[in-house]
């Protein structure tokens, strides 16, 4: 038995400091420090680090076809680059999200389960209140809930599901499209037509389904749903079809230089990693090495090497195929890669209680809504209606105030949780996704950059691959903050109007 005397390591192990009783290491304020720290610690159990037999292990034998000697040059740079990744990771020229198999942080198996007990004590203090306020209710009415909310979740709900299905299969129309540029019929190809023809369908696809919901007249839950859904629908799209049509490019270039005669040998256009942002010395040091290798064959092998899969598993055009597209919409991610981590199969109990969860906060939301947030705001509807002077109208508005904060962020937190720990969770069950970091610890944030950084990982995962780079004269590439700053005021703007459509809702519902 342990007793108050003995040591428990909070660190790495090492055997030179046991003696030391450490808290928990603070995160570090530069990014990169964070990245090295992250990478040392997922290395040996991540799956991150290849073996020194250069064999692969899990989903892949490790092994590949060897390539005929009279095949051509193209076919024997695909194979070189296969090898190689599984050997090392390698600088890619498309931005790329480094997925890697990890936990959330409220998994029991997280390095943050000393955070387990103010978790668990969240759940305990809702579960008091859901049974205090249903004690109280039917005292007063006889009834353990109200309806006002609970009605708006059947109004027209098949209507709805119709709706997201056809919008859900218009996004599969990006296959055939890449099909058909990739074949180049009738002299179209990605780069210029493809890509305008492209984002013009993008464009038609999302005003149309945004306008949908509004012109059925549904109620705005319903509402809140599509557009929420309509957003994540465009990115995953605009993702498969721009990073397939890159991939389309960089494939025909190496089938160009089969032929090198006729082929251009202009170097290949180098975007920066995700999370990366090269510094000048890093710039001179690829140029250089680039200089010491011919430039035909450094040109083969960049190319080949964005063909393939970061691990190595999958090359390019063998990933356009129905179940993979299929299998992407149902990922949990929004940024599209040729292959992913995977776990060993789905753990169903984990499934059930992730589902389970998915309900019971929607149920401690509704009752959020009905107990503690509509009644205050009709109620301060109907007195501002009959009061005539200033200072009276804004101690209403200040009273509200008041009352609504610990309700409102009540409602964050479960909106939170709701979304990141059990849908995505679930969605990643069911397609053995094995990378869970869809948020970190952004409790914890400074300021408000961070925080845009890291409650919502994935789609800050978007916008640092498709949206948040700049080149500057030098060539060099530089990331856009200001970027966060416009998808940070742009979420305040829909998280108002969610607010004013459900006070005009309620207030429809008292008269």
């Amino acid at each position: 038995m342990s007793s108050s005397t003995d040591i428990h390591m909070n660190g790495n192990g090492d055997a030179n400091h046991d003696h030391i009783l450490r808290p928990r290491a603070v995160k570090p304020s530069n990014p990169a420090v964070l990245r090295a720290i992250d990478n040392d610690r997922l290395a040996p159990n991540g799956g991150n680090e290849m073996p020194e037999s250069g064999t692969l292990t899990g989903q892949t034998s490790g092994r590949s076809t060897p390539v005929p000697a009279d095949a051509p040059p193209s076919l024997h740079s695909i194979s070189s680059a296969r090898k190689q990744i599984r050997a090392e990771q390698r600088r890619r020229l498309f931005p790329t999200i480094e997925y890697a198999s990890r936990v959330s942080h409220f998994d029991p198996n997280s390095d943050y389960r000393d955070f387990q007990g103010f978790y668990i004590l969240f759940w305990i203090a809702l579960t008091i209140m859901a049974v205090t306020t249903m004690l109280r209710n039917v005292k007063d009415t006889g009834y353990p809930m109200r309806v006002e909310i609970w009605q708006l979740f059947t109004v027209k709900v098949w209507e709805l599901a119709l709706a997201d299905a056809l919008m859900v299969a218009t996004t599969s129309i990006s296959l055939p499209l890449h099909k058909l540029f990739r074949s180049r019929t009738l002299g179209l190809r990605w780069k210029g037509i493809g890509m305008a023809i492209q984002s013009i369908y993008q464009t038609i696809w999302f005003g149309f389904w945004v306008l949908v919901p509004f012109n059925r007249d549904w109620t705005w839950t319903a509402q809140v749903f599509l557009t929420l859904h309509t957003l994540v629908l465009l990115m995953k799209m605009h993702s498969y079809a721009f990073y397939n049509g890159h991939l389309s490019e960089s494939e025909r270039r190496l089938q160009a230089l089969d032929d090198p005669s006729t082929a251009s040998t202009a170097p290949a256009y180098q975007y920066p990693s995700a999370g990366h942002t090269p510094t000048t010395e890093e710039h001179d040091s690829a140029q250089k090495d680039a200089d010491e290798k011919s430039s035909l064959s450094q040109l083969r092998e960049d190319l080949a090497i964005e063909l393939t899969s970061p691990m190595g598993s999958v090359t390019y055009p063998t990933n356009l195929t129905w179940s993979n597209y299929i299998d992407y919409l149902f990922c949990p991610t929004l940024c599209y890669e040729l292959e992913y981590p995977r776990t060993a199969g789905i753990v169903w109990t984990e499934l059930g209680y992730k589902i389970l969860a998915v309900f019971g906060v929607i149920f401690l939301l509704t009752i959020t809504s009905e107990e503690f947030i509509l009644p205050v705001m009709i109620e301060s509807a109907l007195r501002l209606e009959t009061v005539t002077s200033f200072s009276e109208t804004a101690l209403i508005l200040l009273e509200s105030i008041s009352m609504l904060l610990f309700p409102f962020m009540i409602t964050f937190l479960l909106v939170f949780l709701v979304i990141f720990e059990f849908v995505l969770g679930a969605f990643a069950e069911i397609t053995c996704f094995a990378d869970r970091h869809f948020y970190s610890d952004w409790w914890n944030s400074t300021d408000w950059l961070e925080f845009s950084r890291e409650w919502n990982i994935p789609v800050h995962h978007f916008f640092r691959r498709h949206c948040d780079w700049t080149r500057d004269s030098d060539g060099l590439y530089h990331q856009e903050d200001s970027r966060l700053w416009i998808y940070g005021a742009d979420e305040s703007i829909t998280h108002c109007n969610v607010a004013k459509d459900q006070v005009d809702q309620g207030e429809e519902g008292s008269e």
